[in-house]
């Protein structure tokens, strides 16, 4: 407990509140079941819940950049920094670390110190130093906070709304926001696509039917958007549609594609060799789509995928 009433902060306009706002964030999610082990990997859902809990709580104008405190944090004691391979130099850069995609680049994951762990993973230590985090940082507002803290990702709808509409908004705030926070905003709904398409295509590949109930967290279906991102800045369901790898990337290289009756097309550009896994068996065939007709791929997003391989 001493630790986290005592972080290493700037002093500035009434102490830098980014770290207490990381801990409470990291108990919300350890209080839901998202983190089970002393191993804090950065999730949209905890940066989603950074950002609600700074809304929450912070009344000051310090900005609210995710990737500060999960970087420095690597001062405290309890905290260790895990880069990914051929990153350890570019993690010692601190002006590198500003942003969410330099952050996830760089680093794997953060390393608690296990006794923190198993404390975090007790109901009433969670709540002992939630409130001593509370009591020390945000004593004016600390009875925004709530019970149950915040959700961890936005909700849903957002992703239900029309394509122009959403695109729309996207570019708005783009224009609205510095780059840090259009990133994080990104990221954010990104897991949240990340997670809905799978849903609602019953955690199936469309095209083999593949399925696999895992009792890890393991999945074998990626969310595939149907025009990319970076061209539509569409995260609405209908850009969406749910893929094993291996077709996932098929599809994203252009290597099939979707009639507008839903039935798979192969490209005639590439020649594979004879085998049990070739690409070219399922040309013809009718996908798997949604039980509900309000989340099929847009026809629109198809003609856009198909035109852009010249299929």
């Amino acid at each position: 407990m001493h630790c986290f009433t005592h972080l290493k902060r700037d002093a500035k306009n009434g102490g830098a509140p980014h770290k207490p706002i990381l801990l409470l964030s990291i108990i919300s999610l350890f209080q839901k079941g998202i983190f089970t082990d002393n191993q804090i990997n950065i999730l949209p859902e905890l940066v989603a819940s950074f950002k609600s809990n700074w809304s929450k709580l912070v009344v000051t104008n310090h900005h609210p950049i995710f990737a500060m405190p999960f970087y420095h944090m690597n001062s405290e004691p309890f905290w260790k920094l895990i880069a990914n391979v051929g990153c350890e130099k570019w993690i010692e850069s601190k002006s590198s670390m500003r942003s969410l995609g330099n952050l996830t680049t760089a680093i794997k994951f953060a390393l608690i110190d296990a006794e923190l762990a198993q404390l975090l993973l007790q109901p009433e230590s969670r709540d002992i130093l939630k409130i001593s985090i509370l009591d020390k940082y945000f004593p004016e507002t600390k009875s925004n906070f709530g019970n149950n803290g915040n959700d961890d990702l936005p909700n849903i709808s957002i992703l239900n709304e029309p394509s122009e509409e959403y695109k729309r908004k996207i570019i708005e705030l783009k224009n609205q926001v510095d780059e840090n926070a259009f990133q994080e905003e990104v990221f954010i709904r990104s897991g949240l696509f990340k997670r809905e398409i799978p849903k609602i295509y019953n955690n199936t590949c469309a095209i083999t039917g593949l399925r696999i109930d895992a009792i890890t967290n393991v999945s074998m279906v990626d969310a595939c958007h149907i025009v990319p991102f970076s061209e539509g800045y569409d995260d609405t369901l209908t850009n969406g549609i749910a893929l094993c790898p291996n077709l996932h990337r098929a599809f994203d290289r252009g290597l099939i594609s979707i009639s507008d009756d839903y039935r798979v097309i192969i490209n005639k550009n590439f020649v594979e060799k004879t085998s049990i896994y070739n690409i070219s068996q399922f040309a013809g065939n009718k996908i798997t789509l949604p039980e509900n007709s309000n989340f099929h791929p847009a026809l629109e997003n198809l003609y856009q995928h198909r035109k852009r391989f010249n299929f």
